[in-house]
Order: structure tokens, then sequence, then C-alpha cells
């Protein structure tokens, strides 16, 4: 076996020589992907974010008041705030630097690792402004402390000149940072967007809403950007819930109201405060969901414990609620089912921190995640039980959103029917002749008699007629399976083209209304209950955007001589009876059905749109809890809530005609 270890006749090329020792800054300088996540745009903003992010913890410990972020030609970027003003005093180790040169050139320097000067803040390693200063070819650090005011300058994380007392100052106070960032870092080509500055001095000013943040930049560097002002002071007293407010504007809710509020964090143990957190919420009746978190004003895009913790708090609440109210169906919700229409920002102080790298993308605190669920789900349980109504009509909203999820895992992948395929549309779907779904309409009849009748009556050029045998299958009763195999239901799909489950599409809807016309019997009711129940769990968007219709046939028809007048139901009849000529005899004919009526009177009545009457199929945010309770317990798979139904309304049938 040869000696591995045997490696007299190798070069021996590597020794002391070859051992480096960067100091002070230069590390930033050779690999700043380690501090600030690389040399490209993001990480440009990032050295602005740092720096305002330090002026942010002077706010949020109660020092300062004001911020003010300017923008000038030539990069240039300077921060100011009204806070304690960095220390200008010897250091104690280095007694030749003052601690002002301390903390911008040595790396894990600052004064927010004991926590005696913040008790909660976004810089944590000691290495922001530092790193700042070391990617900047001009920096100048200004503090204004005890009325007087000092200066000093630096280049690529080199002091450039000593630190100078420039004199007194009357009426100010706080640090003064201006970088221009470096070219051979960065490139020539990379400049700071004035809308990303804006957006995030706003963002700022909505997390911690005792501070005002004042806004400028030189108008030649807006160019063409018309939506970023010039200059702005930004306050916002209802924080978060002002935010959320402004970004979703008149978005439809589930909830009119926005869920917001602020919460102490429990003590710990020794009785230290351990932070707050704020939040504001809203579920959206369509439209794109977020959920924007923070820690201590920094934001994590890439979440972490706080927000795991948010999550956990919310689906957990709305679970119990569920359990509260008796409704078996929210066993079934996932946290997608709570968040995936969320529009959301929650914010978290806490102390000491802990992010997964210097950009603070993601929170990593363990006792973060635990900390903020206990905290917010206390909140949200007393926000359900304070409002009944809307948390029912939420607790409706989300198991709607549960039962499509599991109906769209379950279902097979059909293909989409288009209005240019028409070969495959079912055979006794008698078309229309426009392409177009504009001004189209589809009726659903009900057998092969009144399909009939309507097919004559209708107008060929925009009224499409599909029959339907009989009594379609109860989808709220139904399995997925039966639903996928019921041929009356595959030919309705079929006909609309829209598509259901994970293949809806409602572009591809191919009429512009949907009209149940059923008989004007209890039969024809039930069978038109059946239809809506079909669209309401299947295809509710067609509802929401108001494409299904009811048909009103008249049940009676009264006739005396040349006069003939149609009658709704009973009521009516008896009302028109007295529009005719007292003495003389009246005919009253009963429909049993739309089969009996002939193709004109069917079209005078029913289907001209110039004389017809239709109901449209609504379903209001407002009401959904009531509309979902009610088609479960009429439609739903428990006949006893549908016996309790009769016997609780079975009292206020005035007129039963058998």
């Amino acid at each position: 076996m040869p000696d591995l270890f045997n490696t007299a006749d190798a070069p021996d090329d590597y020794s002391a020589k070859h051992i480096e020792v960067l100091e002070g800054l230069e590390p930033v300088r050779r690999r700043p992907g380690m501090y600030i996540g690389g040399t490209d745009e993001t990480a440009l903003h990032h050295l602005a974010a740092e720096i305002l992010d330090n002026a942010m913890d002077e706010a949020v410990a109660g020092h300062a008041t004001l911020i003010q972020l300017s923008l000038r030609p030539g990069n240039e970027l300077t921060v100011i705030d009204n806070g304690r003003g960095i220390p200008i005093d010897p250091h104690q180790k280095f007694k030749n630097k003052s601690a002002l040169e301390v903390i911008l050139t040595t790396l894990h320097s600052g004064g927010k690792f004991s926590g005696k000067a913040y008790a909660t803040s976004g810089g944590l390693h000691g290495v922001g402004s530092s790193v700042v200063n070391a990617l900047s070819s001009t920096f100048i650090a200004e503090v204004a402390k005890d009325k007087v005011l000092y200066r000093q300058e630096y280049s690529r994380g080199a002091p450039t000149t000593k630190l100078k007392t420039i004199g007194p100052v009357q009426n100010r106070r706080g640090t003064s940072i201006t970088f221009i960032p470096d070219t051979d870092i960065f490139g020539k080509d990379k400049h700071f967007s004035p809308a990303r500055l804006y957006k995030l001095c706003r963002s700022k000013a909505y997390l911690f809403r005792g501070v005002r943040i004042k806004w400028a930049c030189d108008s030649s560097l807006l160019k063409s950007d018309t939506e970023t002002p010039p200059a702005a002071e930004l306050h916002f007293p209802g924080g978060l819930k002002d935010s959320l407010e402004a970004e979703i504007g008149a978005s439809p809710r589930v909830l009119e109201t926005i869920w917001a509020g602020e919460a102490k964090l429990p003590d710990a143990p020794d009785g230290t405060t351990q932070g707050k957190l704020e939040w504001a919420c809203a579920w959206l009746d369509n439209g794109d969901s977020f959920l924007d978190t923070y820690c201590n004003t920094i934001s994590t895009p890439l979440g972490g414990t706080h927000e795991s913790g948010f999550r956990s708090a919310l689906l957990k609440g709305i679970r119990a609620w569920a359990e509260q109210r008796g409704n078996k169906r929210g066993a079934a919700i996932i946290g997608e089912d709570v968040t995936g229409a969320l529009a959301a920002k929650f914010s978290l102080f806490i102390r000491e921190p802990q992010f997964q790298g210097q950009t603070k993308e993601k929170l990593t605190n363990p006792e973060a995640g635990r900390l903020t669920e206990s905290s917010l789900r206390d909140r949200f349980d007393h926000f359900l039980a304070g409002d009944p109504q809307n948390a029912d009509n939420l607790l409706a909203f989300i198991i709607d959103r549960a039962e499509e999820r599991i109906r769209k895992k379950e279902a097979k992948d059909t293909p989409r029917k288009t209005a240019t395929r028409r070969l495959r549309l079912p055979g006794k779907l008698a078309d229309c002749a426009t392409e177009s779904a504009e001004g189209t309409e589809i009726f659903l009849v009900e057998g092969d008699s009144a399909g009939g009748s309507a097919k004559q009556a209708r107008n060929r050029n925009t009224q499409a007629i599909l029959p339907l045998r009989g009594k379609i299958l109860n989808v709220a009763s139904a399995s997925v399976e039966k639903l996928r195999q019921n041929q009356e239901l595959k030919d309705l799909i079929e006909a609309l083209g829209c598509g259901v489950g994970p293949t809806f599409n409602r572009a591809n809807l191919r009429y512009e209304r949907i009209i149940i016309m059923t008989d004007a019997d209890v039969d024809g009711a039930h069978i038109a209950s059946l239809l809506m129940t079909f669209f309401y769990r299947e295809l509710p968007d067609l509802i929401r955007h108001g494409h299904v219709y009811l048909a009103q046939p008249p049940l009676y028809r009264l006739t005396q001589g040349a006069k003939s007048i149609y009658a709704m139901d009973d009521s009516a009849l008896e009302k028109l009876k007295t529009s005719f000529k007292p003495g003389a005899k009246i005919e009253v004919s009963r429909f049993k059905g739309l089969g009996e009526m002939l193709p004109a009177m069917l079209k005078e009545t029913t289907m001209d749109p110039a004389k017809r009457t239709l109901l449209r199929i609504v379903s209001p945010p407002e009401d959904r809890a009531a509309t979902s309770t009610m088609v479960e317990n009429l439609m739903g798979k428990r006949p006893e809530l549908r016996f309790q139904f009769i016997q609780e309304n079975a009292g206020n049938v005035e007129n039963l005609d058998i």
C-alpha cells in the first residue's frame, strides 16, 4: 500500500508570507457582498437603509422626533436626526480616538450590544455605519451635542481630517451623515433611485408613528418620475393601519374595517420589558394578498420566526372560532386558507433580535414566534368575539377557500372549452350564432319539452338553449367523484366553456348571462335551487361578477275577450282580476310547465329582453356567513337541519297549492 503521507518530493510553496491580515475596514472593501449582499442596486440602497435605520433607532428609543433624508446630484445622500448625537468624547480603549471615529472605522463597535443605550434597535452588530463608511468615497459626520457642532470627514473608511469643533449652535442636536458611494465598488452606472428612497422613508414613518421624516430630492434627479415628490413631510399617526389603507385602496374586502392594533409583549421573568408588536389586517374578496413583516423597523422579506407566530395565531384563532360556533367544516382549514387572501402588515419590536446575515432579511429568534403567537392570538380571539356577525362572515369566507382548495386538489384536469371549439359542445345544446360572449345568454331549462318551446321562442343570434334532464345532482351533499361523473353537470360545464376548479378561467365564459329558466311550481323551484347551489359552490366567481340570473315565467294567464294578462303567482292573480271589466267572465289558465306554453307566449313573458323580468343572483360579502349557513342547512348532508328549518318556518306558509 503506498504511503500517502510520503510527500518528500512535493514543492513547499505555502508559507507565512502567504498569510494576509486585513486591518480596519479593508475586509469590507475586499468582500462587500459579505456585508451588504453584493454591489448591485439593491446593495447600494442598503447603504441608505443602514444610515436611516440608525436614525430610526434613536426615534424608537424616544430620543429623536425628526429625521431628514436628502438626495442631491452626484449620488450624495444626507440623513439627519435630532437625537442624542453619536458620542464624540475619547473612547476608553482607544485613548487617541473619539468614540465617533471608533464607531465609523471599527467593525463591531457601537452602543447596541448591552441594551443600556437602546432597549430595541435595528442595528445589532456594530457594522452598519462603518460598512457604509468603508464603501463611500466621501463620508462626512456632523454631531451637535451640548449646543456645539463637531465634524469629521472620511474616505473609503479612513479619516481624512481630525475631529473638528466647528463652533456653537443653537436649537440643534443630533447626528448628520452625508456620504457618496464609492464608484470603485459600485461602478459609475448605479445611482440612488428617488422613488425607492421615498418609499423607504414612507415605510419607516408608517412603522413608528412617533416620528416625522422629511424627504427632499433635487428636482433634476426626478426626470420623468411624476409620482415622487421633490419634498414631503411624512407622519402617520395611524401607523400600519394608515399604510395598509393606502396600499389596498378600494379593493373589495371581506370585512369593511381593517383589524389593527398594538400590544405589549409579556415581560421577561426578571421583569424586563421584551418589546411590543403592531399589526393591520384585511381579507380581500379578490386581489393580490401580501404579508409585510418587520422587526425593529427592519423589513424582513424572507419572514422568519415572528412571521410564523403571526400566521399560527390567525390559523388557531379562526379554527377555535369555528369550533366555538359548532361549525365542523372549520376542521378542514389550513394556514393558506387563512392567509391566502390576506393583506397585512406586521411589526415586532424585541430586545436582542437575531437576523440571518447582515442584510437582515429573516428573523431567527426562537422566542419571537412564541411571543408573537401568544400576544396576537389573544387579541384575535377578542376581535372575533367582539363582532360575531363579522367573525362568522370571515369564517364562511375562509371555509369557502378551504373547500375550493380541496376540490381543486381532488378534481381532474379537463381541457378548457373556448368559443372556437364548438364541435365538442354537448349534443342537446342549441347554440347561438354570435361568436363573441358579449350580449349573449344561455337558458338552462328543465327537460326536452320546455327546451323545444324555448328553442322556438329564442333569438337564434344571441340566445342559446341547454335542456337539462330533471333534477341535477345536489353538489352540496355529493362527493367530488359523483360530481365528475354526472353527465348533466358535465354538459353544463362544457357548454359554459370556462372550466371548473383548477381549470376555471372566467375569460373563457362563452355567454354574458346564464339564465336559469324552470317551471313556476315547487319542482321548478327545487331544480332552480339545485342549479344555484351548483354555481354557488363550484363557480362562485360567476355569481360574484353578476353572470347568473333567474327567469320569471308566469304561473297563470288571465283572458277576457281579446285581453290577456299574465300573473306570476297567486297573489298577483287576485290583484290582476280587478283590472278586467266587472261581471264578465275571466278565463284563468294555469301553466303546468314551460313546455305547455306556446313559443310566442314564452317569448313574450320570459325570454324577450324588452318585456321579461330577470332576477340577478347575488351573494353580498356582508351576508357571507348567513348565505353559507343557509346553503349548508338546506342543501347539505344533514337532513335534520332541513327538518328543523321546515319546523321553524312552516307557520309562515300562507297557501300550499297541492
